[in-house]
């Protein structure tokens, strides 16, 4: 089947997983950083202060995902996606009349579990369940949607910054989420259930069967996975939320740096697309070990980067790691696992990702406090990322012989 076909045939459940993920781009880092500058004032906060109320509500949030994932496996996308993206919009709604510091955990807490768990964890499971031969591409396109939030929201909001107040910028968010309700409903009107899909379209894992959440959590390829899905989490989500520090230790305007990431999205997009390609085509074997290695270069080459040239072409490699980060995974689970219970393990994988979107934050944020700039930190997460890759690359190597053997 060509890709064009494969959009056609499959537009309305392609478009579905695009909106959740551009609509969780209002709970992920990338966005919620970009008032880091006016929170921190308002609030009193230092760098480390507030990379510890980001940690807090996003371990809180990942947390409440592992038992929240599971609803996937009983629920329709459509029921869930229009409750997690009503609470979304409560949750900005939240984040535009904060009375104080206290409150500010609570306010965090809701848009990462709304935002980057629930709407991308609905997003990937549908599509990691819909899809089986053409599953790669599936994930791939329904990431195009947190892509243009990356390219887009950072730069129209920092510009807004400059005639409007943040608290108003967020109920902004609040409307056009409400606004995006109905548009999910009706491209959801003939989704597939899980129940449908789970008779029609089976896909197996390791020993020819399915595998449950408690058995995967008892099988080492799970834990020689686990550093590996905190990598990019922790460490791509520091690099977006300490943006305002970075631009400052670099000696750039925070909109120059901001300027960047439209070239960082058109390397994670094609990273996505690619990585979606390779996947359908050589399984996700031999793309785990490897794929987070660009990051590693990347992040090495921002460090010494005394240049926005020299710093865009490292985006571009930490782009293109993030982009296959977004489908390699994703598809690793239910080639290796299997798809029935594939929500629940899901919860999983994406806590543990969650969990390092709250550690990154905090260990950089305290770092800078004790005198080391986040640029001088990229050296010792580069080699995380290579140490991480090689225990990936010893797991699935033991494990890949057992894809093809039955019970």
């Amino acid at each position: 089947m060509s890709f064009a076909r494969f959009l056609r045939d499959n537009a309305p459940f392609l478009l579905a997983g695009i909106l959740l993920m551009f609509c969780s781009s209002f709970g992920q880092t990338f966005f919620i950083s970009i008032f880091a500058g006016e929170i921190r004032e308002e609030f009193g906060l230092s760098h480390g202060a507030w990379g510890l109320i980001y940690t807090l509500g996003t371990t809180a949030s990942a947390v409440v995902m592992i038992w929240a994932g599971v609803l996937t496996d009983h629920f329709r996308a459509r029921a869930l996606g229009k409750i997690v993206l009503a609470m979304l919009a409560g949750a900005a709604l939240l984040m535009a009349v904060v009375p104080s510091v206290w409150v500010l955990p609570f306010a965090i807490f809701a848009l990462r579990f709304a935002g980057q768990g629930m709407s991308v964890h609905i997003a990937v499971v549908a599509m990691a369940r819909w899809f089986v031969a053409t599953r790669g591409r599936a994930l791939s396109v329904a990431s195009l949607g947190v892509a243009m939030g990356e390219a887009f929201l950072p730069l129209a909001f920092v510009a807004l910054l400059g005639v409007a107040p943040w608290r108003w910028l967020w109920v902004g968010v609040a409307l056009v989420l409400v606004l995006m309700l109905p548009i999910l409903a009706r491209l959801l009107r003939l989704e597939r259930t899980p129940q449908s899909v789970a008779n029609e379209n089976q896909s197996l894992g390791m020993t020819g069967r399915h595998w449950a959440r408690s058995e995967v959590l008892r099988h080492w390829l799970f834990w020689s996975v686990f550093p590996a899905l905190l990598a990019p989490a922790a460490f791509s989500t520091a690099f977006f939320f300490q943006q305002v520090h970075v631009a400052e230790v670099k000696g750039w305007e925070h909109v120059q740096l901001v300027a960047l990431f439209p070239v960082f999205t058109a390397a994670a997009i094609t990273g996505m697309l690619s990585s979606g390609w390779l996947i359908d085509r050589i399984g996700t074997a031999r793309m785990m070990p490897v794929y987070q290695l660009p990051m590693a270069l990347g992040f090495v080459l921002f460090s010494f980067a005394d240049s926005l040239g020299a710093a865009a072409f490292a985006m571009v490699l930490m782009g293109a790691a993030q982009g296959a980060g977004s489908t390699v995974p994703n598809a690793f689970w239910a080639e290796f696992y299997g798809t029935r219970h594939l929500g629940g393990i899901k919860a999983v994988a994406t806590a543990s990702m969650v969990l390092g979107t709250a550690i990154g934050p905090g260990l950089t944020g305290v770092l800078i406090d004790r005198g080391i700039a986040f640029p001088d930190q990229m050296i010792g997460i580069a080699l995380y990322f290579c140490a991480a890759s090689g225990l990936v690359a010893l797991g699935v190597t033991r494990a890949r012989p057992m894809l093809s053997r039955a019970p």
